[in-house]
């Protein structure tokens, strides 16, 4: 992983978060994981509340059973995780009309609020960005601390699928996992 410029002090919390694992789970996939994070099909997910970028909260239990969720855990100095978000929110813009959410929870420290403002705004990204400033919901879904990590939650609260790193392959074996949990309501209904 190329980390981008930034504090050294959030260069060495993010690598001491992540240990090892860091470089090798920027380009792998991975819907297994670790025994302590929720695993695809085990049940809910932990809930969690954040403060938005915007000023407000965020509580992942307000979409459960309502909408198809996707938790995307980034950092502004991961360059896998800035090129997966314009293509997140593509997949937001086209779906959110049909119950799907993206979640971006920013994992950079709380001096880096800017810096996380001026990439959402660069990025035009429509979707909540949440502030995870200390680590604390990332730790329950994902104790490496890897990023980028997402997990796709289907409207009755189960985890779907679990995605380490990101590459360009990867927008389309999401947005297929994303209509199949968007279309189980459809054929349900």
């Amino acid at each position: 992983m190329i980390l981008r410029s930034g504090s050294v002090f959030a260069r060495r919390r993010f690598l001491a978060l992540s240990g090892a694992a860091l470089s090798s789970a920027c380009a792998a996939t991975s819907q297994s994981g670790s025994s302590t994070a929720p695993r695809a099909g085990a049940g809910t997910p932990p809930d969690f509340e954040l403060s938005t970028l915007a000023g407000g909260h965020e509580r992942l239990g307000d979409h459960l059973g309502k909408r198809v969720v996707l938790v995307d855990f980034w950092a502004t100095f991961c360059e896998p995780c800035l090129l997966a978000l314009p293509n997140l929110d593509a997949l937001y813009r086209t779906r959110k009309d049909r119950g799907f959410v993206v979640l971006g929870v920013s994992i950079d420290e709380a001096s880096n609020a800017s810096r996380v403002r001026a990439e959402v705004s660069k990025l035009d990204l429509s979707f909540p960005i949440l502030l995870d400033q200390d680590t604390r919901v990332i730790a329950l879904y994902n104790p490496r601390a890897t990023a980028p990590y997402s997990v796709l939650i289907g409207r009755d609260g189960r985890i779907l699928r679990r995605q380490e790193g990101y590459t360009a392959g990867d927008r389309d074996a999401l947005e297929k996992a994303i209509d199949q949990a968007l279309e189980t309501k459809s054929a349900g209904a």
